[in-house]
């Protein structure tokens, strides 16, 4: 019995890694699901942690394989780390699920423990997407972007997804188990009706022709000499070049990928000026990705020149990459093998939103992206369009940059809003309300992204936010598992 649930445990893990790019087996999702759940359903809570941290080890091991991709070699022998820190850290969250799992198969109703499993399983993915050590990659709605199921994210998020994934997984794992297929049959038809409930008026199906010209400009520079002293410069000069043959095209907006300046551009006058002669000969706004410091701290941020030539603003990235960007804790954890080498910004503060001749829009910086709650906020805060700012160069041709833009599709279905992406090597393009790349570059293509973007069309995730949501899921648990609850048989 006990390796048998390890083997299923694993392969549960196994399968959902699968599900996510550059696998792309989306309906390996639910069966990963059902597998974690048949290995923790019947198991006392400390096997049920030790199945489930196994379990998460391999899920985000492979997930995150592409983590150490540029920065490994820097850390030499300490180079793995990168990976099997982070899948150690989150896969503890699995760990938490697996305990709940257990809990809820004894003492929730038998017609309602896959339910309280899902919950559990959503919820623990929530937690560890937030906060200062959050990892908010390999959500498990992620991997269907471009599924059927993508139009839940409109009214319950990502996470809601999520949730749908593991209740489909847990009653067809409580069927097998049970040899009863009514509980799943009932769940399957009331997902059913929800879906053509929720497609029938999804906003997106009647979002406004879009009418305001974009531009994402991918420049397409090797990690290796973008930080190397002397081609700063070269870098610039491609991304100006680029930019100004837009020229024909009159675009109201153009979108610079992530540190396109990987210097303090605030120190070099010369080129703010240039910036700002460039953005109004052209009568546009350029959002550049640069480094910027401000009382003695050290940002990572977008400059943003208006077509009027004046001075521009500026956003710092709230959300740092932990153990990369800078260190959280640093007192405490800043003596960890290869902490030296890591970066040492400070968090922007502010949510802010900018004007366009149409549009005003909100800018997200790389990691940023993938934490729903700082989309949803930029959107609380007025914007009306998602600008994207990467640099997934630093992965490669891995699976990084795929998963990355999987999770820019969610967001603005999320949000009901369009969203600009600008990569430096990739993926640049323009997603629209419903999810679909209307423009889309590739990998390692020097290019320029161009189209029509338009007014949101909104959605009620966008009202609401994750928050309420995960919050509604851990109430759902905690009324299906808490004591005085008799259990019946279906």
């Amino acid at each position: 019995m006990r390796v048998r649930d390890t083997v299923v445990a694993a392969v549960g893990g196994v399968a959902l890694a699968l599900a996510f790019p550059k696998f792309d087996a989306v309906w390996l999702a639910p069966i990963g699901a059902a597998a974690l759940f048949f290995a923790w359903k019947a198991a006392s809570w400390k096997r049920a942690m030790a199945l489930g941290w196994f379990a998460g080890a391999i899920f985000f091991g492979i997930s995150f394989s592409w983590f150490g991709y540029t920065a490994g070699p820097y850390l030499g022998a300490f180079g793995p780390i990168l990976v099997i820190g982070p899948a150690l850290i989150e896969g503890f969250f699995f760990a938490l699920a697996a305990v709940a799992t257990a809990v809820a198969f004894r003492r929730a109703p038998t017609w309602s423990a896959p339910l309280a499993a899902a919950a559990a399983y959503t919820v623990m993915d929530w937690l560890r997407s937030i906060g200062p050590f959050g990892a908010p990659f390999a959500q498990l709605g992620y991997t269907q972007a471009q599924t059927p199921l993508a139009v839940f994210a409109a009214y319950i998020g990502t996470y809601g997804i999520t949730f749908i994934l593991c209740i489909i997984g847990a009653y067809v794992m409580d069927a097998i188990v049970r040899r009863t297929w009514r509980p799943l049959a009932v769940a399957s038809a009331t997902i059913a009706v929800a879906w053509v409930l929720c497609f029938s008026f999804w906003p997106a199906r009647s979002a406004a022709a879009p009418t305001m010209r974009v531009a994402a400009v991918q420049g397409n520079i090797r990690q290796s000499l973008k930080f190397v002293a002397g081609e700063v410069r070269v870098g610039i000069d491609r991304y100006v070049a680029q930019t100004q043959a837009l020229a024909s095209f009159h675009p109201q907006l153009v979108v610079w990928p992530e540190t396109v300046v990987a210097e303090p551009l605030n120190w070099d006058r010369a080129t703010v000026t240039s910036f700002r002669a460039l953005a109004q000969r052209l009568d546009t706004t350029i959002a550049v990705g640069a480094q910027n410091t401000s009382d003695l701290r050290w940002h990572n941020s977008i400059f943003v020149f208006a077509p009027s030539g004046t001075r521009p603003v500026i956003y710092d990235k709230r959300a740092l990459v932990p153990f990369a960007e800078a260190i959280p804790l640093r007192g405490l954890l800043g003596g960890l093998p290869g902490a030296s080498v890591a970066g040492n910004f400070t968090p922007g503060k502010v949510a802010a939103v900018y004007p366009t001749a149409a549009l005003s829009f909100a800018p997200l910086i790389c990691w940023e992206s993938a934490f729903a709650d700082l989309a949803h906020a930029q959107i609380r805060n007025g914007a009306q369009l998602l600008v994207v700012s990467t640099d997934d160069a630093w992965f490669g041709d891995t699976a990084g940059p795929y998963q990355h833009a999987q999770i820019a599709q969610l967001r603005a279905i999320e949000n009901g809003t369009w969203l600009v992406r600008a990569a430096a090597t990739g993926i640049s393009g323009i997603i629209a309300p419903d999810g679909r790349f209307v423009a889309r570059s590739a990998l390692d293509r020097q290019t320029v992204v161009t189209g029509l973007v338009g007014a949101p069309p909104g959605s009620l995730f966008a009202r609401i936010g994750p928050t309420p949501v995960t919050l509604a899921l851990l109430v759902l648990y905690l009324a299906l598992v808490v004591p005085g609850w008799r259990r019946h048989d279906a």
